[in-house]
């Protein structure tokens, strides 16, 4: 493919090294000449010097013809006039990186729509979700993401005197938009059927809406869970997308900024989070502040650096858990050994979610949910399927397949039985491993 990338930051440097070693041909534009050399004398791409939002200077970097034109520069508006004009002068697709909740949650306008833009991407708001997945359960499931922190997946043992407990699936009083979509028993894993009775030491995959998912799970808990404490190091837009993942979580939050401004801001937007204008690795305030009792130390700056040494030294004085953000990959691999837990890369992310949209196949294998036995897949129904029209209580996939998201339009949300399938509709189908053949059969795939 054709790809024109507006940015040579870290985003757009990280895209066109990953997506030029798939073979597809690069194009990056940049106002910076330096960044522009260092990108030439380390990867085989082309580069155009100038402004990404000038239709002239789009032409001269081939966007007229791109498959895609991805605009990933620091700011929200350029990228997003870049993409709009991307498409404009003829490119197929185009992508635009935003910062601000206020494009990405479209509040007051879709701007995704209204500028004829394909995608809108957050690695900040994705980042700061799968941080939020991993606090609130460290076994939650790798899942895309696609769902914009609308839906849960997570994976836990059934407690010893869950409510849930010796209850087939059909007494058990789950939430609308929630489902079992797999247990695993003395080392097997299986979709269950509404016979299917809970029994002691199964682990489930529990898959639901977020507004209703704490509920589900507590049918599966031994007792409620006290509050889990969370210190965050730095105040960039990550941190309030990651507090408002985490409200109403059961989760105690002080934020530490040390810019007063920035602080004041925080604590105006955030005000179930305790907001402390002080930095948490300054002794006196770790001390006063009790750091060493909390659960979890998570570093957000927009500085690799201080990240890594905020969460190494958290980690020294006897916080069990560390998550640092960190931009560069070349750092990824010293986490472990300075004790860091888990590392997360908005880059990453961002280009993960762009190959995801490169990727038009009809079905693709997204991940496995146990290892040889249940697999993760998504999955666009054909024109042909048989099952168009039908309510899922209709399709007969059961016991190897399960619906357990379905995308119609832009509209995300763990189905119903009543729900219909219609032409187009995105599906994540979870089942039985290696049976992708029957699965294109069933939704006409091609």
């Amino acid at each position: 493919m054709n790809i024109t990338i507006c940015g040579a930051g870290h985003v757009g440097s990280y895209a066109a090294e990953i997506l030029g070693n798939l073979g597809h041909k690069i194009t990056v534009i940049d106002t910076d000449s330096t960044r522009l050399r260092s990108i030439e004398d380390t990867m085989d791409v082309a580069t155009v010097q100038g402004s990404c939002a000038s239709a002239e200077v789009l032409r001269r970097a081939g966007a007229v013809d791109a498959d895609l034109v991805v605009a990933a520069t620091n700011h929200d508006e350029i990228n997003l006039l870049s993409a709009s004009v991307a498409k404009g002068i003829g490119a197929v697709k185009s992508i635009a990186r935003v910062h601000h909740s206020a494009y990405f949650a479209h509040r007051g306008l879709d701007y995704q729509e209204h500028l004829n833009i394909d995608q809108l991407i957050c690695p900040e708001f994705s980042t700061a979700t799968a941080i939020a997945r991993t606090l609130r359960n460290p076994g939650a499931l790798a899942m895309e993401d696609f769902a914009r922190g609308t839906i849960e997946v997570q994976e836990f043992a059934v407690g010893r005197k869950a409510p849930a407990l010796g209850k087939n699936l059909m007494e058990l009083p789950l939430p609308q938009r929630t489902r079992l979509a797999a247990i695993t028993r003395d080392g097997n894993s299986f979709i269950p059927e509404g016979s299917t009775t809970i029994q002691q030491g199964d682990n489930v995959i529990l898959v639901g809406n977020a507004s209703v998912f704490e509920e589900a799970r507590q049918l599966f808990r031994e007792k409620k869970r006290s509050r889990k404490r969370i210190a965050i190091m730095g105040g960039p837009s990550m941190a309030v997308w990651l507090c408002r993942a985490l409200r109403g979580g059961n989760f105690a939050i002080r934020l530490f900024e040390i810019d007063p401004v920035r602080a004041e801001e925080l604590a105006e937007k955030l005000e179930w989070v305790t907001v402390l204008q002080a930095d948490p690795t300054d002794h006196s305030v770790f001390n006063e502040e009790h750091l060493d009792q909390v659960d979890a130390f998570v570093a957000l700056l927009d500085d690799d650096e201080h990240n890594i040494l905020g969460c190494a030294w958290a980690k020294s004085l006897g916080v069990p858990d560390a998550i640092a953000v960190v931009q560069r990959p070349n750092y990824m691999h010293l986490l472990p050994s300075v004790g860091i837990d888990k590392p997360f890369s908005p880059r990453r992310v961002a280009v993960k979610e762009i190959e995801q949209i490169l990727d038009d196949s009809p079905i693709r294998r997204m991940s496995s949910l146990a290892e040889g036995y249940i697999d993760l897949y998504r999955i666009r129904v054909g024109d042909d399927s048989d099952v168009i029209g039908q309510r899922l209580r209709d399709v007969k996939l059961t016991p190897n397949w399960m619906i357990a998201i379905l995308q119609h339009d832009d509209e995300m949300r763990v189905p119903s039985a009543d729900d219909r399938i219609e032409k187009g509709d995105i599906l994540q189908v979870i089942g039985r491993h290696g049976e992708e053949g029957t699965l294109k059969k069933i939704f006409a795939t091609g």
